[in-house]
């Protein structure tokens, strides 16, 4: 009796245990839970989040006249800006910084030349005014030959330790809370879903198909031009020094057709650069649903629009507006934006 006694009270006890764990780990949680009830958590109960679910609802629903079926629930977003951050340059820029500075010791003649010495002087100021001429420079030294292969292990052995310069947090923990659930909420509807972005497709490739669950075929953007060596038995795809490809404004479109085949019926972006992917998603003969990201928060993250540099959105604000897009107001719309803010809430 005295060992069946025992035995129920540490079965009890353990029973106990399990409970507590489980009601602590709902109360943590219970907020951000990706749910059928509640697809996107870290939204707030905005006009955003209603035009979205309502969306996916109806273009799911194979009552409505409006269902889509499967092989055509595509769905593209732009990267920078619209799935992670892009401020105060994007995140490709500050690799390309990092690799022309471990690359110095090999070029004496960067010290005296722009944009090199920018870089080397850590002249923000000064970079800036070298353009998108000196932006391609930078890229073109820092990323050129090399293989594939070399350049996509560089990329991933950076990202594991490069430090945004205010965020004081790493590049890859800027991605956004709430697209990482609708990016989820979206697969869970059959979309099938895909980058189109102006970043590099190699630079992309190396690091968001882990983050965002997106592989690596299905992500598309600017890309050099590479050549192909045999190498006595071993080949390599080498990288170039001169632009193919550049995704951006009408090269979105173009790119969706030449790679994808098919309009998209969802598209997401954030500026000027994604306006052409939005209007040929606007053009499908589905219902579409064209979701522009404004920025507005300048104490979580940045307030720009119009007059920015980087992420501009003038021309796609008028038109969003004009033509009923839906935009994502961060500031009101988002009760969270990074993961990491998961646990201070």
């Amino acid at each position: 009796m005295k060992l069946k006694s025992l035995f129920q009270l540490l079965i009890g006890l353990l029973a106990i245990l399990i409970t507590n764990s489980c009601i602590q780990e709902k109360k943590r949680f219970k907020d951000n839970i990706v749910t059928k009830a509640n697809p996107l958590p870290s939204w707030n109960e905005s006009a955003s989040k209603k035009a979205i679910i309502s969306y996916i609802n109806d273009v799911t629903n194979e009552n409505s006249l409006n269902f889509i079926p499967i092989k055509d629930r595509i769905a593209t977003f732009d990267n920078d800006g619209t799935l992670w951050s892009e401020k105060p340059a994007y995140f490709q820029l500050f690799f390309a910084i990092d690799r022309v500075k471990e690359l110095a010791k090999n070029h004496p003649e960067w010290k005296t030349k722009q944009p090199f010495k920018a870089v080397l002087d850590n002249d923000i100021e000064e970079l800036t005014k070298q353009g998108n001429l000196g932006l391609m420079t930078l890229l073109q030294a820092s990323h050129a030959g090399m293989s594939i292969n070399e350049f996509d292990a560089i990329v991933k052995d950076w990202i594991k330790t490069a430090k945004h310069p205010t965020k004081n947090v790493r590049f890859d923990q800027l991605v956004y809370q709430p697209k990482l659930e609708l990016l989820q909420y979206l697969r869970a509807n059959h979309f099938k879903i895909y980058i189109v972005s102006g970043g590099g497709v190699d630079f992309m490739r190396a690091i968001v198909t882990e983050i965002y669950g997106i592989p690596t075929e299905q992500i598309i953007g600017s890309r050099i031009k590479t050549k192909f060596e045999y190498n006595d038995g071993n080949p390599k795809i080498v990288r170039g020094t001169e632009l193919e490809y550049n995704d951006d404004k009408e090269g979105k479109p173009l790119n969706i057709q030449k790679i994808i085949g098919k309009k998209p019926v969802f598209a997401s972006g954030n500026s000027d650069g994604d306006l052409q992917m939005l209007q040929w998603t606007a053009s499908n003969n589905h219902k579409s649903f064209m979701l522009y990201l404004h920025h507005t928060d300048a104490e979580r993250e940045w307030a720009y629009d119009r007059a920015s540099p980087v992420g501009k959105l003038d021309e796609g604000l008028n038109q969003a507006k004009t033509k009923g897009w839906t935009i994502i107001d961060m500031k009101k719309d988002w009760s969270v934006i990074y993961p990491y803010e998961l646990s201070k809430k």
